[in-house]
């Protein structure tokens, strides 16, 4: 496998084990390279996307360094060794542990070109794949428009002659040049205006001085027989004097 013929392409420790890489590898192998990735395309594996990759690296380095168009090219061989383990381990029960080992795997793919006659025969059937898929499609369309719209003849469409009519001239009318005028500035001085001096009034302080008057009670009845006469005190007095 190692000595065969063609331009190859080659994916080194790709995390999926072998096993399961070369399951998808032999769907390919010995297809043409469009059928190859219509293959790969519609694939549910986890390996077809990276194979995918592989296989169109393994094109465009036929294109660029040998010289071979990709409608010429087919899968020669095709194959995966296995790469590296890693051990990893989980806890168990009871202080145990499980071992894990996560594979590796190297994917070789070679293409090469087709014979002669194989890509007579794989152009004539490509053509009648793609005039199947026409008339699909056709079908398809007739379908969605209808038997009526698709049987219907088509109707001859009478010429119309359209007569050409000259556009009027338009006379351009010269705009009047108007004259710029420069204005110069004037300076303007700036004249200082004293604040009149407000001369500040002291005012007076006004103390309210309020009297109190003392308000003799009238004298009552019983009082006025207690009370000596005044007209007595009043002669003792005169008298005195």
């Amino acid at each position: 496998m190692a000595t065969a013929p063609g331009t190859r392409a080659v994916l080194k420790n790709h995390h999926a084990s072998a096993s399961k890489v070369r399951e998808v590898l032999d769907l390919i192998r010995g297809k043409d390279i469009i059928s190859a990735r219509d293959i790969l395309v519609y694939t549910e594996r986890g390996s077809a996307r990276p194979v995918l990759k592989l296989l169109a690296s393994a094109v465009a380095n036929a294109e660029n360094n040998d010289s071979i168009p990709a409608d010429e090219l087919y899968v020669s061989a095709c194959w995966a060794d296995e790469g590296i383990t890693m051990k990893r381990f989980r806890p168990r029960a009871r202080g145990r542990a499980g071992a894990i080992r996560k594979r590796t795997s190297h994917i070789t793919i070679v293409v090469s070109r087709m014979e002669s006659e194989r890509l007579v025969e794989v152009s004539r059937k490509r053509s009648a794949d793609e005039s199947r898929r026409t008339a699909r499609r056709a079908a398809r369309v007739r379908r969605s428009l209808g038997d009526e719209a698709a049987e219907a003849p088509a109707t001859e469409v009478e010429a119309v002659e359209v007569e050409t009519v000259e556009a009027p001239q338009v006379e351009t009318v010269e705009t009047p040049e108007v004259e710029v005028v420069e204005v110069e500035a004037v300076e303007v001085e700036a004249v200082e205006v004293e604040a009149p001096q407000v001369e500040t009034v002291e005012t007076a302080e006004v103390v309210e001085t309020t009297e109190v008057v003392e308000a003799e009670a009238p004298a009552t009845e019983a009082d006025a027989g207690d009370a000596p006469e005044a007209g007595g005190e009043d002669s003792e007095g005169s008298e005195k004097n």
